[in-house]
């Protein structure tokens, strides 16, 4: 790759690059499910800088350039959400999108008190699903998004990502 990827806290500053990247990432998931309206994809760029600035948003960069992100943010039942995990499609499969999960899980457990994370994805979405499964997530049971899709609901305890930090 030449450079190397490095994973921080977001800014003010990226919000637009993370609109950009969530569009592009997005789209496969959304042909997938033939549903164009899933959230990712009708997200303002205003609340995705809401968002950067209220929540726990990680990005990977390359350089100057946001190649990934995440978000994560406490829930009142003492997990933390964790979505909109993307990596730009040309560096799918090095490893990024571990690293992201693992610096908003590390934020969210460390400063929020997190005792559990939970995540969605959709049902069809083989390649998220081995992902999170790799990294120690485990089906909890099921839901419907917001925009039909369904989706699969799946959690790991704090205290795994303790262990394996």
């Amino acid at each position: 790759m030449g450079m190397s990827v490095t994973i921080s806290a977001a800014t003010e500053q990226d919000a637009e690059q993370i609109f950009r990247l969530q569009y592009l990432c997005f789209q496969p998931e959304a042909a997938l499910y033939g549903n164009y309206r899933i959230d990712p994809l009708v997200q303002t760029l205003d609340s995705v800088r809401e968002e950067v600035a209220r929540d726990c948003v990680f990005v990977a960069r390359l350089g100057e350039e946001v190649v990934g992100s995440v978000r994560g943010a406490a829930t009142e039942d003492g997990a933390a959400a964790i979505g909109k995990l993307c990596v730009h499609p040309r560096l799918q499969g090095h490893g990024i999108g571990a690293r992201l999960l693992r610096a908003a899980e590390s934020a969210l457990a460390g400063r929020h008190g997190a005792t559990r994370f939970r995540l969605h994805t959709g049902h069809r979405s083989e390649g998220n699903l081995r992902l999170y499964r790799k990294v120690g997530y485990q089906t909890v049971g099921t839901s419907q998004g917001a925009d039909g899709v369904p989706m699969i609901v799946l959690e790991k305890p704090a205290s795994t990502y303790a262990a394996t930090a």
